[in-house]
């Protein structure tokens, strides 16, 4: 009789952490079922603080440091996060597994009554978001239309079109289809409209480097054009150097073993933004990242950030609706 081992799994306390890391643990004891798992609650920096903008309280890995740190000093053996949160550098010692399959990777429109996409934002309309990604993609598309910086949970960022008279708010398609919220989505932001974070929709699944048992039943959960994805669209925010809350985006689509990235590359002080798109072999995602980080970098002004680039990629007639 195989000797049951004992995992301890690291997560966020928030509800779509806990949900993720579910399923993590679900699809490794279909697969493995003599493994035994352990759930441990980390709470990170991002968690503890909830008043202030992310940009006023530190750098990356605001959401995934603690996290890291238990790995390392070993009280958990794997992480599960969410990969458009994880820094471009890993500590040493630390890998990711093969991310399992992608969830939706496009931003969404939660709207109030009366509205059904963004063409139908009156004037002046307010829109919440966080991201300032979203809001300088926003502002090319509609530049009357005021955002507002908003944080918490998928609830507390819905409840504010209600008790802060918003519009609407945008948000990650990824985090409403898991905690089952399809219903509250207006509509869809195709990637042409509204490029996504790096990986958005993508779970990371991080463990020591040389746990090499572990590692082989985390990889067997992988999804190969998930990874060759993720990996082309971390390649591109790692060779653009931006701060993480730099307006960057990526999106990468995987068709017959050809890769179709979208990038978006703004610095954080000015409005400008480039945006393009390049295709390359399925084999070399690293390298299509990096190159398409460099041709929209050499793009924006070397000065002053005073204007706002026209896109080179011309967004869709309308949105797709839920």
């Amino acid at each position: 009789m195989k000797q049951m081992r004992k995992i301890r799994v690291g997560t966020r306390g928030s509800a779509l952490a806990l949900t993720q890391t579910e399923m993590v643990i679900r699809m490794l004891g279909q697969r493995f079922p003599e493994l035994e798992t352990e759930t441990l609650v980390i709470k990170s920096t991002g968690d503890r603080i909830q008043d202030r903008p992310l940009a006023e309280i530190g750098g990356s890995g605001l959401f995934t440091r603690e996290l890291e740190a238990a790995l390392l000093d070993g009280r958990i053996d794997f992480a599960v996060h969410s990969m458009k949160d994880m820094p471009a550098e890993q500590p040493a010692g630390l890998v990711f597994a093969m991310p399992p399959a992608r969830e939706d990777g496009r931003d969404v429109l939660v709207l109030r009554p009366g509205l059904s996409c963004l063409a139908d934002l009156p004037r002046g309309a307010r829109i919440g978001t966080g991201s300032l990604r979203r809001s300088r993609q926003l502002a090319l598309l509609r530049p009357d239309i005021e955002t507002v910086g908003i944080r918490g949970n998928i609830e507390t960022r819905m409840a504010k079109i209600r008790d802060e008279g918003l519009d609407g708010v945008i948000l990650a398609a990824a985090g409403l289809h898991r905690g089952g919220y399809h219903h509250k989505i207006t509509a869809y932001l195709e990637p042409e409209t509204m490029i996504p974070a790096p990986a958005q929709g993508v779970l990371a699944v991080e463990y020591r480097a040389a746990d090499r048992e572990l590692g082989g039943w985390l990889n067997a959960l992988g999804h190969e054009e998930t990874d060759l994805a993720a990996r082309a669209e971390r390649a591109f925010l790692k060779a653009c150097g931006a701060g993480c809350h730099a307006p960057v985006g990526a999106f990468c689509r995987v068709k017959d073993r050809t890769l179709e990235l979208l990038g978006a590359y703004g610095r954080e002080q000015g409005r400008a933004l480039a945006r393009g798109r390049l295709t390359g072999p399925a084999g070399q995602p690293e390298n299509l990242g990096r190159e398409l980080a460099e041709k929209l970098m050499a793009r924006l002004p070397r000065e002053a950030d005073t204007g706002v680039l026209p896109p080179e990629i011309q967004p869709p007639e309308a949105e797709g609706k839920a």
